[in-house]
């Protein structure tokens, strides 16, 4: 049997597996863990699965009464991957902006808005990702110009969503505020890097002047402020350094600018791009700010990348840069496996590769407590591959969530199944009269 059709009988097996209710425990026999944790990785490993917890992980483990048995010899299990930052479930086609719920326009500033209500859970997008191992990731907002060609100087908040199965996600929000720098910055903020700067600083200090003056502004007692009450009650967390300031930019100068203000306001920092971020790895090392790249964002395609290279996250992880991969076409962050193997490829470690999808992004965003690991009392979230996570040739075999299996069926493999077979007799409503 081939491997394509090993794959669909595989995927039909799941799909029924997936339609009924698991067992409360699942017991995961003899796979390679790869648990991203001090255990490191255990080769024919055991993995108890328990009322969507992870219960146990070791070697030769009693399995436990009345648990679902996954055979897992020959196979490898990660934790589920995490989008280290893209727009799952704010944007279905691109093209309709129908389907775009992703910016706030012609607001001067959007530090209240948020993206977390319109996230679809029933997205195609997400149903896709999730099959393939995406259990969980970052969902930002992007800084779009209004009718005068000015973008809000804060795209609004990004949220954190665990994917799981079914009518609603769990989302935390704000996890983050979306901040455009560079010459994309630039562009949005009259033309000029330190116009984008100097808008920043302006909302910074308003909303630390709101905070000592509630009752004052209430009272119509307070100066004029540049952002609404609702952005500056929204930035407090960012003010108190709960959440970070994530960053979109690319120059090595831009990032040393934004290194200074983080230090000068007091702020937690992440920056989203980094393609010439190599070049100030001490910095960002001392500074102990984490960079979210893509590593094929390797050839110049601007002035402010012509420092790009492949071997930015090697430079990078060697400095002491905690890194993360997210792919710059946002909706299909399953390639993210590409981006990793990629990087091992040119220098990065293979567990620091892997860690850059699962662990980093689960620590940047504050949700480490409970992901991205395989370890006693985190998340039942987990995928289990044929093979080398990282090679573009394996498949996602099962993918849980929260000890539930995750159906691999999606609108992709329907289509595929329905047309796959051309020359074959349809139904009526497939056939041209």
């Amino acid at each position: 049997m081939n491997r394509f059709l090993t794959r669909l009988t595989l995927s039909l097996t799941l799909a029924l597996a997936a339609g009924s209710a698991m067992a409360a425990v699942t017991f995961i026999h003899g796979a390679t863990v790869h648990t991203l944790a001090a255990a490191g990785t255990l080769p024919e490993a055991d993995v108890v699965l328990q009322d969507g917890r992870i219960a146990a992980v070791g070697l030769h483990l009693a399995i436990p009464a009345g648990a679902s048995v996954i055979e897992a010899h020959g196979q490898v299990l990660t934790p589920g991957l995490i989008d280290a930052y893209g727009r799952l479930g704010i944007e279905e086609v691109d093209g309709e902006s129908a389907t775009v719920d992703t910016s706030g326009k012609n607001l001067p500033y959007s530090a209240a808005f948020t993206i977390a209500d319109a996230i679809n859970p029933r997205s195609q997008r997400i149903d896709v990702n999730r099959a393939e191992g995406i259990t969980a990731g970052l969902i930002a907002p992007v800084a779009e110009p209004g009718s005068e060609g000015l973008a809000p100087i804060i795209a609004g908040q990004a949220s954190f969503a665990r994917l799981r199965p079914g009518a609603a996600l769990e989302i935390r929000t704000p996890v983050g505020f979306v901040f455009t720098y560079g010459e994309a910055g630039a562009d949005l903020s009259g033309g000029a890097r330190s116009g984008a700067l100097l808008r920043l600083r302006e909302l910074l200090a308003d909303a630390r002047d709101y905070a000592q003056h509630r009752d004052a502004y209430a009272a119509g007692a307070r100066r004029t402020y540049a952002g609404t009450r609702l952005d500056l009650e929204a930035l407090q967390p960012l003010l108190h350094g709960q959440v970070p300031l994530l960053a979109e930019v690319q120059r090595a100068s831009d990032i040393m600018a934004l290194l200074q203000l983080a230090r000068e306001e007091q702020l937690r920092l992440v920056i989203i791009g980094g393609t010439e971020a190599w070049q100030v790895a001490s910095a960002l090392a001392a500074a102990k700010v984490p960079v979210v790249l893509d590593v094929f964002e390797n050839l110049p395609s601007s002035f402010e990348t012509l420092g790009a290279t492949f071997d930015n996250a090697a430079k990078l992880n060697a400095a002491g840069v905690e890194i993360a991969f997210a792919y710059a076409e946002h909706y299909n962050p399953r390639n993210a496996r590409q981006l990793a193997g990629n990087a091992v490829a040119h220098g990065l470690p293979y567990t620091v590769a892997l860690a850059a999808i699962t662990r980093n992004p689960a620590h940047l965003y504050g949700a480490d407590a409970t992901l991205g690991t395989i370890e006693p009392g985190k998340a039942a979230d987990v995928v289990l591959w044929d093979g080398d996570p990282l090679e573009t040739t394996t498949m996602a075999t099962h993918v849980i969530i929260g000890g539930e299996l995750v159906s691999p069926i999606t609108r992709q493999t329907l289509l595929r199944e329905r047309y796959r077979h051309l020359g074959q007799p349809q139904p009526p409503a497939y056939v041209k009269p």
